[in-house]
Parts: structure tokens; sequence; C-alpha cells
């Protein structure tokens, strides 16, 4: 079995020292490190080279916005998970706009963080649904979906497989609701990503959340 090469970024010894516990017991996670702050996280990129990291935002030194932007810029393959505890929407706006593959609350039941990771290691992006809705919220009201979907072309149903996407469901959800195969769902939300000119999930909410 292969394994994922994780490494834990926070200044909090307490939160570093529950998740190294949580994260040990799966047999799929190899924890090469766990360190204060951006700066050595980036020092631990270049010796140890990580598959996945889990990054928080407020620290000393180096915050994990900053992080993980200088990270992205030298390592793009290094896939990034901001952990905190914040729900302001910017930093999720900004973090994600740095390349981060998804946010997560620190409150998140532990499977379900194992989980995310081996989402975000197979090549999926993910972001908590609350927060994906707080970034919807924060589109002009007037006649939102309906101008922003003409905009971009999108059909009437591309629209509604767009406004899933924004409320956080998954492919197979999306195909459950809507009584579409999941195959179908996919072929659609590549037809979405090329009209709105994105590669991913988070690349269209940031797109939905532009002025």
């Amino acid at each position: 079995m292969s394994q994922i090469k994780l490494l834990l970024v926070d200044d909090q010894e307490l939160i570093r020292e529950s998740l190294h516990i949580i994260l040990a017991m799966e047999e799929d996670f190899n924890l090469i490190g766990s360190v204060t702050n951006g700066k050595e996280a980036i020092k631990a990129c270049e010796t140890q080279q990580p598959d996945v990291i889990l990054m928080d935002i407020n620290m000393p030194v180096m915050d994990g916005i900053e992080a993980t932007k200088a990270i992205k810029d030298r390592w793009p393959d290094v896939q990034i998970i901001i952990l905190t505890t914040f729900e302001e929407v910017q930093y999720v706006k900004t973090a994600l706009s740095y390349g981060a593959e998804g946010y997560l609350l620190k409150a998140i039941h532990p499977k379900d963080l194992a989980a995310s990771i081996r989402l975000v290691h197979r090549g999926e992006t993910l972001i908590n649904q609350g927060l994906a809705k707080q970034l919807l919220a924060n589109i002009p009201n007037d006649n939102k979906e309906e101008s922003l979907f003409k905009r971009y072309g999108l059909s009437e149903r591309e629209g509604q497989i767009l406004q899933a996407i924004a409320n956080g469901l998954s492919n197979r959800e999306i195909s459950q609701k809507l009584f579409l195969t999941e195959g179908t769902v996919k072929n659609y939300v590549s037809k979405i990503y090329v009209k709105l000119d994105v590669n991913d999930r988070i690349g269209a909410l940031n797109k939905l959340n532009e002025k």
C-alpha cells in the first residue's frame, strides 16, 4: 500500500499532537513532520517533499496564506488543505486563489478529515459546504443566477448543476437530486468549466464571486 506523506503545520502544540495521534492511526498515512509556521513548512517541503499539507492560517513568522502561495509557486504538485477555526470568507477566497485544494474547519470529525485527505490526494478539491454557501451569498442578489448564467452562456440544466456545485454537492449527490447518471453530471461539469474558463469547483466558485 502506497502511503500519503503528510505534513502538519500549526502553531498550537495541542492541535499538532492531536492531529498526529488521530492521523497516525490511518495505515495509508505517513506523517513526515509537524511544524509551527509557514517558513518551517517551506523548509519541510525542501527536505521532506510532502504529498499533502494540513495548513493552519493564523501563525507567527509566516501565516498559512503566505505559506500556501510560496509553496504553490515552488511546488505546485504539493496539495494543501487549509485547516482552521476561522470562517471568514476572505480567508477562503485568498487561500483558494493561491492554489489550496480545500478548506476545512478544525471541528471536522477525524474520519471525515482522513477521508478528505484521501480525496484531495486523488486530485479532487473540497470545501466546507457552509463556506461554499457563504461564497455564493456574496454574489449580488439582483437576479444573480439568471444574469450570471446568461453572462457565461450556460443552459438551464448547466445552471442547475452549477447551483448544486455552489451548494457543496458532489457529482453523486447532484446526479441523485437531478435524476441524472453520474457520468452525465460529469459531462455537464466539464462543459461548465470550459464556459467559465476554470479547472475545478473552487475555480467555479471564485468565478461566481467575481464582481
